[in-house]
């Protein structure tokens, strides 16, 4: 049974009189991957920092790898790696130093926080710059660093705020094949990402944050069903099918058609999908292709954030800066 390592409710935070967060409630299990996906300002940044201790909530609760954020927060710090925008690089060190000094402050065995580094740094291609200054270092080796860092002290939570911007696209997949490695049975990832194809792969659980609030939260599937619709399927046909019209089964609709295609959107494809194809087959269609139509996290994004109210909840004075 997989057990619950990071837990909010009604989580909340003010600064002055502008409200960053509002009401935030999510849970992740560990091995679970949850994505907060929102515009710049949204309050994703916000969150990730009430949920390490960096910032007290105003209001609602929240325990991470079992501790409370507020009452425990040295716990806390301890039990998570973070990866932020600022990654904090001691531009003077190399890698191994930086990464020792920080296997101290985790209070790791030096034997330990070797291994653990060499492994590291050769996991994320960065062995050959293990004695080269950061200050050297590019963009992209400086976010695998600051990866590698998150990562040091094995810690039960990761939150990863755009863990593969900067990197070429190889860096980057192979981040994001580390992060789906990391999907254990011990340890659950909030991640925040701009990339909405890279949330789409990784994740077990979208959240979308407008405006201080998650206005939509659920499975990549059921998201879609709810903003988009039942799945279409298109059946691509070997000639023009001249007007055919059939007796489609409860639940599917004909709901596009062209000179030598037709799509049908359906509630129940697992059973439905063989009917319709037998009913082509049966009216001498020749059928060269039968398959879903792809349909995109983006799509979904866009129809959340365009649905809501376009006037803003009730909030004054200017955004907090860099509140992500």
């Amino acid at each position: 049974m997989q057990s619950e390592r990071i837990y909010a409710e009604e989580l909340t935070k003010h600064f002055d009189d502008f409200v960053a967060v509002m009401g935030v409630s999510f849970q992740v299990l560990a091995g679970e991957v949850l994505v907060l996906l929102g515009p710049n300002g949204a309050g994703k940044t916000t969150t990730v920092r009430m949920l390490t201790s960096i910032l007290t909530p105003t209001s609602g609760r929240a325990r991470v790898a079992g501790y409370d954020v507020v009452a425990q927060a040295d716990q806390v710090r301890a039990s998570v790696g973070v990866l932020t925008e600022q990654h904090g690089l001691y531009n003077r060190m190399n890698a191994t130093e930086y990464l020792r000094f920080f296997g101290q402050l985790y209070g790791l065995h030096p034997r330990i926080c070797q291994e653990r580094i060499t492994r590291l740094l050769e996991q994320f291609g960065l062995s050959f710059a293990g004695k080269k200054r950061l200050g050297e270092y590019s963009k992209g080796m400086r976010q695998k660093l600051a990866l590698v860092r998150a990562m040091l002290h094995d810690p039960p939570v990761l939150l990863l705020d755009e863990p593969t911007s900067t990197m070429d696209p190889e860096s980057a997949r192979m981040v994001r094949d580390t992060i789906r490695g990391l999907r254990s049975a011990e340890r659950a990832i909030i991640l925040c990402t701009h990339n909405l194809a890279e949330a789409e792969e990784l994740a077990d659980q979208i959240a979308i944050i407008r405006q201080g609030q998650i206005i939509l939260q659920g499975d990549v599937s059921t998201l879609k069903f709810t903003l988009l619709g039942p799945p279409e399927y298109e059946a691509l046909l070997a000639k023009p099918f001249n007007g055919w019209q059939a007796n489609l089964p409860d639940g599917v609709e004909l709901s596009a058609t062209g000179e030598n295609w037709l799509r049908f959107q359906m509630t129940r494809p697992q059973q439905q999908n063989p009917v319709v194809l037998r009913r082509l087959l049966e009216h001498n269609l020749e059928v060269i292709s039968f398959q879903e139509v792809p349909r995109s996290l983006e799509q979904v994004y866009i129809q959340a954030i365009n649905r809501v109210d376009s006037s803003p909840p009730a909030r004054a004075g200017q955004g907090e800066q860099n509140a992500g």
